[in-house]
Protein backbone atom coordinates (compact mmCIF):
# COMPACT_ATOMS: atom_id res chain seq x y z
CA UNK A 1 0.00 0.00 0.00
CA UNK A 2 2.86 2.56 0.76
CA UNK A 3 6.59 2.17 -0.86
CA UNK A 4 8.47 3.81 1.21
CA UNK A 5 11.19 3.68 -1.85
CA UNK A 6 9.11 4.81 -4.77
CA UNK A 7 10.80 7.67 -6.85
CA UNK A 8 8.55 10.37 -9.06
CA UNK A 9 8.87 9.23 -12.32
CA UNK A 10 7.79 10.94 -15.59
CA UNK A 11 3.94 10.69 -15.66
CA UNK A 12 0.80 12.20 -17.23
CA UNK A 13 -1.05 14.98 -14.91
CA UNK A 14 -4.42 12.78 -15.74
CA UNK A 15 -2.61 9.70 -14.52
CA UNK A 16 -1.78 11.28 -11.21
CA UNK A 17 -4.84 12.42 -10.59
CA UNK A 18 -6.36 9.80 -11.42
CA UNK A 19 -4.29 7.72 -8.84
CA UNK A 20 -4.86 10.23 -6.26
CA UNK A 21 -8.53 9.67 -6.93
CA UNK A 22 -8.17 6.00 -6.27
CA UNK A 23 -6.49 6.46 -2.99
CA UNK A 24 -9.60 8.46 -1.79
CA UNK A 25 -11.41 7.17 1.51
CA UNK A 26 -13.93 4.61 0.40
CA UNK A 27 -15.33 3.42 4.10
CA UNK A 28 -18.74 4.84 4.88
CA UNK A 29 -17.36 5.98 7.75
CA UNK A 30 -14.79 7.19 9.97
CA UNK A 31 -14.36 7.01 14.18
CA UNK A 32 -10.91 9.30 15.41
CA UNK A 33 -9.43 10.33 18.43
CA UNK A 34 -6.88 13.21 17.44
CA UNK A 35 -4.56 15.49 19.55
CA UNK A 36 -4.99 18.88 18.38
CA UNK A 37 -2.86 21.89 19.06
CA UNK A 38 -4.56 25.44 18.18
CA UNK A 39 -2.82 28.94 17.96
CA UNK A 40 -3.73 32.45 16.81
CA UNK A 41 -1.67 34.27 18.43
CA UNK A 42 -4.21 35.43 20.88
CA UNK A 43 -5.18 31.74 21.91
CA UNK A 44 -3.01 28.99 22.67
CA UNK A 45 -4.78 25.49 23.57
CA UNK A 46 -4.16 21.32 23.52
CA UNK A 47 -7.36 19.82 22.98
CA UNK A 48 -8.39 16.20 22.80
CA UNK A 49 -10.84 15.68 19.61
CA UNK A 50 -13.32 13.39 18.70
CA UNK A 51 -14.01 13.39 14.70
CA UNK A 52 -16.79 11.54 13.62
CA UNK A 53 -17.24 11.66 9.47
CA UNK A 54 -20.52 10.03 8.20
CA UNK A 55 -18.72 10.32 4.50
CA UNK A 56 -20.77 13.23 2.70
CA UNK A 57 -23.28 13.43 5.19
CA UNK A 58 -21.95 14.88 8.06
CA UNK A 59 -18.67 15.88 10.21
CA UNK A 60 -18.95 15.77 14.03
CA UNK A 61 -16.40 17.49 16.24
CA UNK A 62 -15.66 17.41 19.83
CA UNK A 63 -13.33 18.53 21.73
CA UNK A 64 -12.28 18.50 25.02
CA UNK A 65 -9.76 19.37 28.11
CA UNK A 66 -11.10 17.20 31.22
CA UNK A 67 -14.72 18.97 30.57
CA UNK A 68 -16.37 19.43 26.79
CA UNK A 69 -14.86 22.45 25.39
CA UNK A 70 -16.99 22.38 21.79
CA UNK A 71 -18.92 20.76 19.88
CA UNK A 72 -19.37 21.09 16.00
CA UNK A 73 -21.69 19.29 13.36
CA UNK A 74 -21.12 20.13 9.90
CA UNK A 75 -23.08 19.50 6.54
CA UNK A 76 -22.80 20.21 3.25
CA UNK A 77 -24.95 22.67 3.80
CA UNK A 78 -24.67 24.29 7.53
CA UNK A 79 -22.52 24.37 10.26
CA UNK A 80 -23.26 24.22 13.94
CA UNK A 81 -21.47 25.15 17.19
CA UNK A 82 -21.04 25.77 20.74
CA UNK A 83 -19.15 26.43 23.88
CA UNK A 84 -20.25 25.47 27.45
CA UNK A 85 -17.17 27.29 28.25
CA UNK A 86 -17.46 30.86 26.75
CA UNK A 87 -21.33 30.31 26.42
CA UNK A 88 -21.66 31.20 22.89
CA UNK A 89 -22.87 29.31 19.54
CA UNK A 90 -22.82 29.41 15.64
CA UNK A 91 -25.85 28.08 13.53
CA UNK A 92 -25.21 29.38 9.59
CA UNK A 93 -23.28 28.63 6.64
CA UNK A 94 -19.56 28.30 6.21
CA UNK A 95 -18.06 31.72 7.31
CA UNK A 96 -17.43 30.44 10.66
CA UNK A 97 -14.69 27.55 8.77
CA UNK A 98 -13.86 30.81 6.86
CA UNK A 99 -13.22 33.27 9.71
CA UNK A 100 -11.05 30.13 11.20
CA UNK A 101 -9.16 29.39 7.98
CA UNK A 102 -9.17 32.39 5.84
CA UNK A 103 -10.63 30.80 2.68
CA UNK A 104 -13.73 29.75 1.53
CA UNK A 105 -14.08 26.23 1.23
CA UNK A 106 -17.08 23.38 1.33
CA UNK A 107 -18.09 20.45 3.17
CA UNK A 108 -16.14 18.25 0.65
CA UNK A 109 -13.09 20.32 1.00
CA UNK A 110 -13.28 19.64 5.07
CA UNK A 111 -13.81 16.51 4.83
CA UNK A 112 -10.79 15.82 2.16
CA UNK A 113 -8.70 18.09 4.58
CA UNK A 114 -8.60 15.30 7.15
CA UNK A 115 -8.53 12.48 5.13
CA UNK A 116 -5.31 13.90 2.69
CA UNK A 117 -7.53 14.04 -0.38
CA UNK A 118 -7.32 17.41 -2.69
CA UNK A 119 -9.95 20.32 -2.40
CA UNK A 120 -10.15 20.06 -5.89
CA UNK A 121 -10.99 16.96 -8.24
CA UNK A 122 -7.91 17.08 -9.83
CA UNK A 123 -9.79 15.40 -13.05
CA UNK A 124 -12.08 18.56 -13.46
CA UNK A 125 -9.31 20.90 -15.08
CA UNK A 126 -6.23 20.61 -17.02
CA UNK A 127 -3.02 20.21 -14.68
CA UNK A 128 0.46 21.46 -15.03
CA UNK A 129 2.61 18.73 -13.65
CA UNK A 130 6.33 19.03 -12.33
CA UNK A 131 8.55 16.80 -9.99
CA UNK A 132 10.10 18.66 -7.10
CA UNK A 133 12.12 16.73 -3.98
CA UNK A 134 10.58 13.32 -5.40
CA UNK A 135 7.05 14.72 -5.01
CA UNK A 136 4.21 15.56 -7.98
CA UNK A 137 3.50 19.20 -8.02
CA UNK A 138 -0.05 19.92 -9.84
CA UNK A 139 -1.76 23.22 -10.45
CA UNK A 140 -4.49 23.51 -12.86
CA UNK A 141 -2.96 25.01 -16.42
CA UNK A 142 -5.69 28.16 -15.21
CA UNK A 143 -6.14 29.06 -12.20
CA UNK A 144 -9.27 30.50 -10.16
CA UNK A 145 -9.45 34.01 -10.32
CA UNK A 146 -9.75 34.35 -6.19
CA UNK A 147 -6.62 32.58 -5.70
CA UNK A 148 -3.82 30.30 -6.82
CA UNK A 149 -4.15 26.55 -5.55
CA UNK A 150 -1.41 23.61 -5.50
CA UNK A 151 -0.84 19.85 -4.73
CA UNK A 152 1.90 17.76 -4.28
CA UNK A 153 1.41 14.52 -3.95
CA UNK A 154 3.43 11.45 -2.59
CA UNK A 155 4.81 8.80 -4.97
CA UNK A 156 4.52 6.69 -2.71
CA UNK A 157 0.85 6.64 -1.88
CA UNK A 158 -0.50 8.89 -4.14
CA UNK A 159 -1.96 11.23 -1.53
CA UNK A 160 -1.32 14.64 -0.43
CA UNK A 161 2.18 15.92 0.55
CA UNK A 162 0.62 19.42 1.50
CA UNK A 163 -1.60 21.46 -0.77
CA UNK A 164 -1.54 25.46 -0.51
CA UNK A 165 -3.97 27.86 -1.56
CA UNK A 166 -2.79 31.67 -1.85
CA UNK A 167 -4.15 35.11 -2.83
CA UNK A 168 -1.23 37.18 -3.10
CA UNK A 169 -3.02 40.49 -3.88
CA UNK A 170 -4.85 39.71 -0.13
CA UNK A 171 -1.90 39.09 1.59
CA UNK A 172 -3.67 35.18 1.72
CA UNK A 173 -2.42 31.57 2.24
CA UNK A 174 -3.36 28.29 3.28
CA UNK A 175 -1.11 25.37 3.84
CA UNK A 176 -1.95 22.11 4.54
CA UNK A 177 0.76 19.61 5.42
CA UNK A 178 1.10 15.92 5.84
CA UNK A 179 4.22 14.73 7.10
CA UNK A 180 3.16 10.76 7.65
CA UNK A 181 0.30 8.44 6.91
CA UNK A 182 -0.42 5.12 8.30
CA UNK A 183 -2.58 1.90 6.87
CA UNK A 184 -5.31 0.93 8.51
CA UNK A 185 -7.49 -2.24 7.35
CA UNK A 186 -5.79 -1.35 3.99
CA UNK A 187 -6.88 2.50 3.99
CA UNK A 188 -4.14 5.05 3.59
CA UNK A 189 -4.76 7.82 6.21
CA UNK A 190 -2.97 10.45 7.86
CA UNK A 191 -1.34 10.03 11.04
CA UNK A 192 -0.48 13.98 11.42
CA UNK A 193 -1.45 17.18 9.13
CA UNK A 194 -0.39 20.27 10.02
CA UNK A 195 -2.73 23.59 8.89
CA UNK A 196 -1.06 27.21 8.48
CA UNK A 197 -3.82 29.91 7.53
CA UNK A 198 -2.24 33.54 7.38
CA UNK A 199 -3.75 36.68 6.59
CA UNK A 200 -2.88 40.36 7.21
CA UNK A 201 -3.70 40.37 10.85
CA UNK A 202 -2.61 37.09 11.75
CA UNK A 203 -1.14 33.42 11.65
CA UNK A 204 -3.01 30.25 13.48
CA UNK A 205 -1.67 27.03 13.28
CA UNK A 206 -3.47 23.60 13.56
CA UNK A 207 -1.63 20.42 14.28
CA UNK A 208 -3.67 17.65 14.27
CA UNK A 209 -2.54 13.84 15.37
CA UNK A 210 -4.65 11.15 15.24
CA UNK A 211 -4.55 8.67 18.11
CA UNK A 212 -7.17 6.15 17.03
CA UNK A 213 -9.44 5.60 14.09
CA UNK A 214 -12.53 2.94 13.33
CA UNK A 215 -14.04 2.11 10.28
CA UNK A 216 -17.97 1.70 9.76
CA UNK A 217 -19.35 1.79 12.88
CA UNK A 218 -22.81 3.61 13.83
CA UNK A 219 -22.12 7.43 13.67
CA UNK A 220 -23.67 9.35 16.43
CA UNK A 221 -23.27 12.21 18.64
CA UNK A 222 -25.56 14.12 20.80
CA UNK A 223 -25.86 17.85 19.92
CA UNK A 224 -28.06 20.64 21.00
CA UNK A 225 -27.28 23.67 21.01
CA UNK A 226 -28.06 25.02 24.69
CA UNK A 227 -30.71 27.61 25.58
CA UNK A 228 -29.12 31.17 26.89
CA UNK A 229 -25.73 31.04 24.96
CA UNK A 230 -24.84 34.13 23.02
CA UNK A 231 -24.94 33.96 19.17
CA UNK A 232 -21.63 34.39 17.09
CA UNK A 233 -21.98 36.56 13.89
CA UNK A 234 -19.12 36.00 10.91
Amino acid sequence: MIDANAIAKNMSAKKIARKHNAANFNKESLDSKLKVNFNNGNTKQSLSVQLKIKKDEVIYLRGTKLITVFKAKITPTSVSYYSPIAKHYFEGDFSMIKELLGVEINFEQLQNLFLGQSFENLLDEKQNVSIVANSYILSPEIQNALYDIFFSINPSHFKLNNQRIVNQEKNLSLDIFYPSYNVVENVILPSKINVIAKNSKRTTTIDLEYRSVEFNTDIFMSFKIPNGYKRLDF
